[in-house]
């Protein structure tokens, strides 16, 4: 359709300007419950990518087979199909970082960013468009799981990726790292988000006076 946006402008739009956890506010469950170091999150950012690039591209292969009242039940199976081969790998390859994230990757089926995007854009674009806006919309999940994450593990342990940043006397602020301080970052960084924007839509092009 030509008044749907382009795959480049699908793209940048999943990172900043229609970013899942910042500006939509989706998939929030694991975003909280996994942040708490950077390699579950970057483990989880990689299974969604996965699990989102996989989903997008079969539902758009197949847009013009849908069924308007059967619609969520495909997304669904489809998601399913490729989180069970998600699961399945961590569990082989990665077997303690499956233990540690659990449930929450069985749970991307449900994620709400997943469901979005396969009826926002791949049930209606091409292939390309699809997962040009796979790519953006995980990269976008990636980067807000990355600065949550960091304050959290940073903060809470003095280290990043398992690496000590800083100093040993630096007082660690264990709050950061149980479930209380995944609230906090995200309600630092979400406000920090929306006061940036502010500050950008006050300070846009005024425009000139009629003469």
């Amino acid at each position: 359709m030509a008044d749907q946006p382009t795959a480049f402008e699908r793209f940048i739009q999943g990172i900043l300007p229609e970013n899942p956890v910042y500006r939509q506010v989706l998939g929030m469950c694991p975003v909280l419950a996994i942040s708490n170091s950077m390699k579950s999150a970057m483990t989880m950012a990689g299974a969604v990518l996965f699990v989102l690039l996989g989903a997008n591209v079969v539902t758009s292969l197949i847009r013009n087979l849908l069924k308007p009242h059967l619609r969520i039940v495909v997304f669904t199976l489809t998601i399913a199909a490729f989180v069970t081969i998600a699961d399945r790998f961590l569990a082989a390859y990665m077997y303690q970082m499956s233990k540690a994230l659990g449930p929450y990757i069985p749970l991307i089926i449900v994620n709400c960013i997943i469901i979005c995007r396969c009826e926002v854009c791949a049930s209606k674009q091409s292939v390309y468009v699809a997962a040009a806006d796979a790519v953006g919309q995980s990269i976008g999940y990636a980067l807000a799981l990355a600065s949550i994450a960091s304050v959290r593990e940073i903060l809470g342990t003095g280290m990043f990726f398992g690496t000590r940043v800083l100093p040993t006397a630096w007082p660690n602020l264990a709050v950061m790292i149980l479930p209380p301080g995944a609230f906090i970052a995200l309600g630092l960084l979400l406000a920090s988000a929306n006061w940036i924007q502010n500050r950008k839509a006050k300070s846009g092009p005024k425009a000139k006076p009629a003469h």
